[in-house]
């Protein structure tokens, strides 16, 4: 049976699961291998690829502070292109961060065969195993795993760089560009890998207390961190370093730290990177299972992977497949295994920007990111162009590997999931938008208002529940003034309630001349009481014309009439309140204007900004 998951990790857990992420192969095997290539410009080709995350990191966490679900980027790009190219994107994503766990268990061994003598690849699956282990016992127990991994990593780094600044010979960084530019900016497409853990934190965004400010806050940190680290280590590395001692090395900085600290920098560097391996290794099996589960419980994958282990909570059966993928994929090359990884990454982000180009330009009413990236559209537009360099510099075995990935993505979706799943998303409502016609139902936008309800607490919210069975007037033409408007109140909420319509219109027009209405420009309020029991309505009236309650007065566009028997009079104040918050929002009147539907006019109050209260 699928299941939601629970919210247990906070901004130090996601810190540190995004920071472990990165720290790993791209920082203690992948320099050597580079370092053929570009030389001692290997500094620049890092904080180029750094760069190159900017555009699809901001895009992610606009999204993903939108839909913190399971399985990241999988879901918001389902959501926003379709599930053919999100079944795709969910595999591509899935196999990446296995290949980048796989990477990092490879690293891992090649230093512990250094002390136990037997083979790496059987060395890497065993940890493998105890890694798939830990993940099936808990997400909680994975968190604080990594925060005391990353934090003796950094403290280790810090030890280098503070020491190893010290030793930089300039003969060794000069000349900075011996084999020229080009391999510079290409060597920025294989080690693009190295920054693939902010990727991660989109695949347990459900799994994270409050995700709205978590998400953005602990993503940025981490790449700033992370991207000061790299510059300052790779800088370092090639300072101390000879050319013919760093290029081809399958441990730089191991080899680095002896040259200034000896036998014992050796060792704590080694340590190190164990560390690293460790938690790389341990965040990917983590996060890449969501990808897994997430496609299950879309019905794109089959239900098996989409179960939850009733005693630890977590989707075991998507985390041991994911293990088994792993152990398969230790026996390719390292540096195929950097490349593939790397290229369905770059991949990743792509799809990440254009979704944010899609979402923003569709326009969809219950699209309420926290965070809003900067730049638009400069960002994302710059973002795709700058992806599309860095595949062009990828490998042919990469590129092969992933046109494979690709066309078993799109065959399975074909054969399984285009039968099991129907969904709606933001492309529809995009060329809904520009070509005047109807392609959509609503069922986006009402599961994007199921997911901002559960992200910010709202389930126990009673405005809420009012307004969500709220009578609503949507008013196609201009009216005279406020007596055509009290009658289409009366004629609708009087076939609701069973009661007389006169007697709901005399009792609105005496309403209205005992006080005004007005609560703020362009809106209006106003409260009747019924004969009974148990009533309680909330009406919604939108003229886009604008009424006239009063001569010489302002056109009202949105007007609220709650109308409640005597004993439910104490929901009043409760809900003039919440209104009286939500229209404060700037953009409240365009929105209010731009709504297609009554749902929509009843979703901008329901999500909208204000305190919520469960009981009267």
């Amino acid at each position: 049976m699928n299941a939601a998951m629970t919210r247990r990790l906070g901004f130090l857990d996601v810190f540190s699961i995004t920071s472990g992420a990165m720290i790993s192969s791209g920082l203690f095997i992948l320099p050597g291998i580079a370092y053929a290539y570009t030389g001692p410009a290997l500094v620049v080709s890092y904080f180029i690829a750094g760069l190159a995350t900017v555009a699809g990191m901001l895009s992610t966490v606009e999204i993903v502070t939108a839909m913190p679900m399971a399985g990241g980027n999988y879901f918001f790009i389902t959501r926003t292109l379709g599930p053919a190219i999100g079944t795709v994107a969910g595999l591509l994503s899935w196999f990446s961060l296995a290949l980048k766990s796989s990477f990092a268990l490879a690293g891992l061994s090649i230093f512990l065969v250094l002390v136990v003598e037997m083979n790496y690849q059987v060395a890497a699956s065993v940890i493998c195993v105890a890694f798939v282990g830990v993940n099936i016992v808990g997400t909680r127990e994975t968190g604080r795993l990594q925060v005391f991994l990353v934090g003796f990593l950094l403290a280790l780094m810090l030890l280098y760089i503070g020491l190893g600044s010290t030793h930089v010979r300039g003969e060794n960084i000069l000349p900075f560009v011996p084999h020229g530019w080009l391999p510079v900016f290409s060597t920025a497409g294989l080690i693009f890998i190295s920054y693939g853990g902010l990727m991660q934190v989109a695949s347990i965004a459900e799994e994270i207390r409050d995700p709205g400010r978590v998400i953005p806050q602990a993503m940025i940190a981490a790449f700033v961190v992370i991207l000061f680290f790299y510059l300052l280590m790779i800088f370092t590395t090639t300072g101390v370093l000879a050319p013919g001692d760093l290029s081809g090395s399958l441990t730089p900085i191991s080899t680095g730290a002896s040259a200034f600290m000896g036998r014992t920098g050796t060792t704590a560097m080694s340590a190190a990177a164990i560390l690293a391996f460790v938690s790389t290794a341990n965040a990917g099996i983590m996060t890449a299972s969501r990808y897994l589960f997430s496609l299950s419980r879309d019905n794109l994958l089959p239900a098996f992977f989409g179960v939850m282990n009733a005693r630890f909570q977590t989707p075991h059966r998507a985390v041991a497949a994911t293990g088994i993928v792993i152990v398969a994929t230790l026996f390719l090359q390292l540096e195929i295994l950097a490349e593939a990884a790397s290229t369905v990454l770059i991949l990743s982000y792509l799809l990440s920007c254009l979704s944010l180009i899609i979402l923003r330009e569709s326009r969809i009413f219950n699209y309420h990111p926290v965070f809003r990236a900067p730049w638009y559209p400069v960002l994302p537009v710059a973002g795709i162009a700058g992806y599309v360099l860095l595949l062009i510099g990828v490998g042919w075995d990469a590129a092969i590997i992933t046109g494979i990935l690709i066309a078993g993505g799109l065959l399975f979706y074909w054969i399984y999931g285009k039968v099991r799943s129907e969904r709606e998303y933001a492309l529809l409502h995009l060329v809904e938008r520009m070509s005047d016609r109807e392609l959509t139902r609503g069922l986006l936008e009402s599961e994007l208002k199921r997911i901002v309800i559960d992200r910010d607490d709202m389930g126990c919210d009673i405005f809420g529940e009012l307004v969500s069975e709220a009578l609503v007037i949507d008013l196609p033409s201009p009216l005279t003034g406020r007596h055509e408007l009290f009658d289409s109140i009366a004629e609708g909420l009087g076939t609701r309630l069973g009661m007389d319509k006169d007697t709901i219109a005399g009792a609105l027009h005496e309403r209205h001349v005992r006080e005004s209405t007005m609560i703020q420009p362009g809106c209006a309020v106003s409260d009747i009481v019924l004969e009974g029991n148990e009533i309680f309505e909330v009406v919604l009236v939108r003229s886009r014309q604008g009424i006239l309650l009063e001569e010489g007065g302002e056109n009202v566009h949105a007007f609220f009439l709650l109308a409640a028997s005597r004993d439910r009079r104490n929901r009043y104040l409760l809900t003039v309140s919440s209104i009286a918050q939500i229209i404060q929002d700037p953009g409240f009147e365009k929105r209010w204007l731009d709504a297609r539907s009554p749902q929509q006019l009843r979703d901008l109050l329901v999500l909208g900004g204000r305190r919520r209260v469960c009981t009267l």
